[in-house]
């Protein structure tokens, strides 16, 4: 359970508007579903969802939502308002249409769910313009600075698990080595707690240097000793294109026959858990009472099982790190 803040609501709105922007994550469309009926159930008279994000914002795709438009919703992957990436939105004049398509709309302020870069669009629009707006972190990644938990992420570890358990079933039978890579451009979230819960031999993450020299020792004495030489080595995606491959030519080097699985897009889709239903839900829920109650600028987290609020300058200036002593633990786990 979370623990929700108790806020006085001070300033009525008649009319906001939410959007999903970026990379799709699993919760977004129960943080939909709680942001729309909060606001309803609130006394704002109108609730508009915003079409693929910032792209329909700036082409005027809007429409207007009720309780029955989120009714069976919580439980689908994705969002049901689409979403896209919009580089246009870089752009000052760019944002300035955006406001004024929202104030001829007679919205009058804006719910973000998104990453990072969706989190910077938010805070310029409002830095530019004085139009109103609270963030959400929706991302799988788990790299939002502020929040200790991101709408998504919880999923994306279960669904790499899944399918990692399935691949470890073949690694045994035919005592192989099979390198998994998992998402993760420039963090290691997702990597390192799908590595410890799978029992990884091996992770391989962004931030921290990596060593092949002592499995390939470890995997030698297996053979060895007649227990074959299988094993889960958990590799996050990183910056460069192929890294994945470049270590499997390392590995081959060293008289290892690896076998490599990319998870890829699997991972951003499928049912929310029940953690990630339960933490859109409270988020979105939350974000709507932070709006009544006169925050601006400010994204919606989570820090040790309570809702909070943090300034987006803060988030979008700031880079969230991987706890090292939580990274250790998967050399520590290792055989």
């Amino acid at each position: 359970m979370f623990t929700l803040p108790h806020l006085k609501p001070i300033k009525p709105y008649k009319s906001i508007a939410l959007l999903t922007s970026g990379g799709d994550s699993p919760g977004m469309n129960p943080a939909i579903r709680g942001i729309v009926r909060a606001a309803l159930n609130s006394g704002i008279e109108n609730v508009y969802g915003i079409q693929r994000g910032y792209s329909g914002l700036i082409a005027g795709d809007i429409q207007k939502l009720s309780s029955r438009s989120v009714t069976n919703i919580v439980q689908r992957g994705g969002t049901m308002l689409k979403s896209a990436r919009c580089l246009e939105f870089k752009d000052p004049a760019t944002r300035a249409k955006a406001a004024k398509i929202l104030h001829d709309k007679g919205i009058e302020a804006l719910i973000v769910i998104g990453g990072d870069g969706s989190m910077t669009g938010a805070h310029l629009l409002t830095e530019e313009t004085g139009i109103p707006v609270i963030g959400l972190p929706g991302t799988i990644d788990n790299d939002i600075p502020g929040s200790d938990d991101t709408i998504g992420f919880d999923t994306a570890v279960n669904t790499a698990l899944e399918a990692i358990d399935k691949i470890r079933d073949t690694a045994l039978s035919h005592e192989r080595l099979f390198l998994v890579e998992v998402m993760g451009r420039n963090s290691g979230f997702i990597a390192t707690q799908v590595g410890i819960a799978c029992g990884a031999e091996l992770v391989v993450v962004p931030e921290y240097e990596f060593d092949l020299h002592d499995l390939c020792v470890a995997l030698a004495e297996q053979r060895a000793s007649g227990q074959g030489s299988s094993g889960i080595i958990v590799i996050a995606e990183g910056k460069d294109p192929g890294l994945t491959s470049r270590i499997a030519y390392q590995l081959e080097e060293q008289g290892q026959d690896p076998k490599i699985c990319i998870l890829g897009h699997i991972q951003r889709g499928g049912s929310p858990s029940g953690h990630d239903r339960m933490l859109a839900s409270c988020l979105g829920a939350s974000a709507v009472q932070y709006l009544l109650a006169g925050y601006n600028d400010i994204m919606v987290g989570l820090r040790q099982g309570a809702v909070i609020d943090i300034p987006l300058r803060r988030v979008i200036s700031e880079k969230k790190t991987l706890d090292q002593n939580i990274f250790d633990i998967t050399t520590l786990l290792h055989k």
